[in-house]
């Protein structure tokens, strides 16, 4: 069985605890290699690598930066199939998804950055004409440059594993900094590759350092290095809040991008029909990656009048989705990605049950016998349509974070606006209607930091992406990453 090790300063390094994990294969239960259980030494170790490279980097062009990440890119693209097979294995998701979205996104995420960080100016100020502060302005003006912060301590969930991971690298070294990465312990195996690619592609040691382990010994121990001014933390709201309440009194810079129960409106006018229609569309929005991904439709709100035909055409939906191997080119809906996860989305289903929820389809563990003979000791749980719950119970206010929809019914804008922002996040939402005035009203009502309208998941990289209320606190995507990773220094000067 293979032993994965931490890549640090440009080589393989086991870890310093000599202790490891088992790395379990959702879709079959069955241990696939072993991850490093890492501890504060590793990343001692990492960050000293990091902070050796840092001035080189940060002095490095911006277009040969571009030019290596952009052959990083290149190396994905190669290894697209061995990358999506590894994801799959790792996460339980179906390899078609891994192949068309995950893996493609990583090398795009390397691309985009690439190109930014060839592309990005200082502000300037002239005086003329302006009155300015402390004695004229006559002959003065102000410019803002804008300096690498150091070494960035980047922690990724397991559910988009190298999607994620390469959505924080990408920024954080396109703008000159080094960075000492934690990805989940569930999902370590593409972040293991990550490493020979980033060799390959020329990016210097102790650029980019890879460090595995659990939260409480690799992630703690990053998150309260002294030598790390900024981390960059994707997952659950409880570990965003712990890293709030100790990285805060450190003036870490932080970004955090955490839960959500995105709202999904159907307002009565809107177009229902057809694969991009609002009925396909939210149960992609449902079920997609088995319901984990922070931006799933999780609450279905629907306008009263075509609440049934809704309600008939989700179900139906439901039922047809295709559950088996991951590894299966035909299987749409896989395993969930660790047992605790399964334990906790039935639990959630059970709570409804308690609460007299009607379950419309699904609510049980699949059948193993409904299985391929290799994946009878899997994880797997049936996509769950419920509707008839109170708004306010936990099943309707908590996140899930899987293939777990509720629905709601409402009457006027003011209801669904309501419902939408009845929870303690606001990370993302969508709104199907035909009326372009209502559709602005909403979008701007309700409290999401992402708004789609008449479709899901369509993401502009260019476009800040981050949640309001117990979703997160700042921006990722486009000049938001860049400035995050960076210091402004403002400069004036007299003439």
């Amino acid at each position: 069985m293979e032993s994965l090790s931490n890549f640090i300063g440009g080589q393989s390094v086991p870890p310093r605890t000599g202790a490891y994990l088992d790395n379990i294969e959702p879709a079959t239960g069955r241990t696939s290699s072993r991850v490093p259980d890492s501890g504060p030494d590793d990343i001692n170790n990492a960050v000293a690598a990091a902070r050796a490279a840092f001035a080189s980097w940060a002095g490095t062009a911006a277009a040969e930066r571009a030019r290596i990440m952009h052959r990083l890119a290149d190396l994905i693209e190669r290894d697209l199939d061995r990358l999506a097979r590894a994801e799959s294995i790792d996460t339980g998701k179906p390899i078609a998804l891994a192949r068309s979205v995950d893996i493609p996104r990583c090398a795009t995420n390397f691309r985009f950055f690439a190109a930014a960080c060839t592309q990005s100016a200082s502000e300037f100020h002239d005086a003329e004409g302006w009155g300015g502060v402390g004695g004229g302005a006559g002959g003065v003006f102000s410019y803002t440059l804008r300096r690498p912060r150091g070494v960035a301590g980047l922690i990724s969930p397991w559910n988009l594993p190298l999607y994620l991971l390469t959505w924080k690298i990408a920024p954080a070294i396109a703008s000159g900094n080094t960075c000492v990465c934690k990805p989940s312990e569930v999902t370590p195996m593409t972040a293991y590759l990550l490493g020979d690619l980033l060799n390959e592609a020329g990016v210097p040691a102790g650029v980019v350092n890879i460090v595995h382990g659990s939260g409480p010994g690799a992630g703690a121990s990053l998150v309260m290095h002294d030598d790390v001014p900024a981390i960059s933390f994707t997952g659950s709201t409880a570990v965003g809040k712990w890293i709030a309440e100790h990285a805060g009194p450190k003036f870490k810079r932080l970004s955090l991008e955490l839960g959500g129960k995105n709202p999904f409106i159907i307002f009565d006018d809107a177009e229902l029909n057809g694969e991009q229609g609002a009925i396909a569309t939210a149960a992609r929005a449902a079920f997609t990656n088995q319901g984990q991904i922070c931006l799933c439709g999780s609450r279905l709100l629907v306008q009263r009048g075509v609440f049934e035909r809704v309600l008939t055409g989700l179900i139906e939906r439901a039922k047809s989705l295709k559950i088996g191997d991951p590894l299966d080119e035909a299987t749409q809906f896989g395993a969930l990605t660790s047992a605790p996860h399964l334990d906790k989305v039935a639990s959630y289903v059970d709570k409804a049950r308690t609460m007299r929820g009607i379950i419309h389809c699904g609510g049980e563990r699949v059948d193993p016998a409904a299985l391929p003979e290799r994946c009878r000791g899997g994880l797997f749980h049936q996509p769950t349509v419920i509707s008839g719950l109170d708004p306010a119970c936990p099943v309707e206010q908590e996140e899930i974070f899987g293939p777990v929809v509720t629905l709601q019914p409402f009457d006027t804008d003011e209801q669904a606006i309501a419902l939408a922002n009845s929870t303690p996040y606001g990370l993302a939402a969508s709104i199907w209607t035909r009326d372009a005035s209502r559709l602005h009203r909403t979008a701007a009502a309700v409290n999401a930091g992402v708004v789609w309208a008449n479709c899901w998941m369509v993401r502009d990289l260019r476009t800040p992406f981050g949640g309001m209320k117990q979703s997160g606190v700042g921006r990722e995507g486009g000049q938001e990453a860049m400035r995050f990773f960076t210091e402004p220094k403002a400069i004036t000067i007299r003439i």
